[in-house]
């Protein structure tokens, strides 16, 4: 396939980007979990204390983290705009879990992007810091533009 190559034995486009601080296992996991076009994804990092844990509320129009170390919240992408009742009707958020019982995970976004570099679709990963486990708890379609705020958003 021409511009696509393997890294770590998943599929890659030429135009990928991860971002640093990004955990190896957790940007693979994101890379298989997305569809071909090209992503950028980066690490959430709380703006209050710098912490990169967190318990996560998900639904399947958006995602809001809490800091474990400094109780910061922060919407990811543009879920604030969704996060009411009205947005919710049976899809209300729930605490994203793993299998092993731990709510604390770390976080990383990927922005599937179009042909034009816009956001196409929001993909939230996470990581438990207790067992390793990986997984995909909120992916939704961007269709609106500019979208470029929404690479900082995460």
């Amino acid at each position: 396939m021409v511009g696509q190559g393997l890294w770590n034995d998943a599929l890659v486009h030429a135009d990928d980007q991860v971002g640093e601080g990004v955990p190896a296992e957790l940007a693979v996991f994101l890379r298989g979990a997305v569809d071909g076009r090209p992503v950028k994804i980066a690490p959430s990092a709380c703006e209050g204390c710098g912490g990169r844990v967190f318990f996560v509320l998900v639904n399947a129009s958006g995602a809001e983290r809490e800091c474990s170390g400094c109780g910061s919240r922060a919407f990811i992408a543009d879920s604030e705009e969704y996060w009411n009742e009205e947005s919710w009707e049976d899809d209300e958020p729930g605490v994203a879990g793993c299998p092993c019982g731990s709510e604390e995970f770390e976080a990383a976004v990927a922005f599937s992007l179009g042909d034009d570099g816009s956001v196409r679709w929001v993909t939230v990963g996470l990581r438990c810091i207790k067992d390793g486990f990986s997984g995909v708890y909120a992916d939704w379609k961007i269709d609106f533009g500019p979208t470029d705020h929404l690479l900082t958003m995460v």
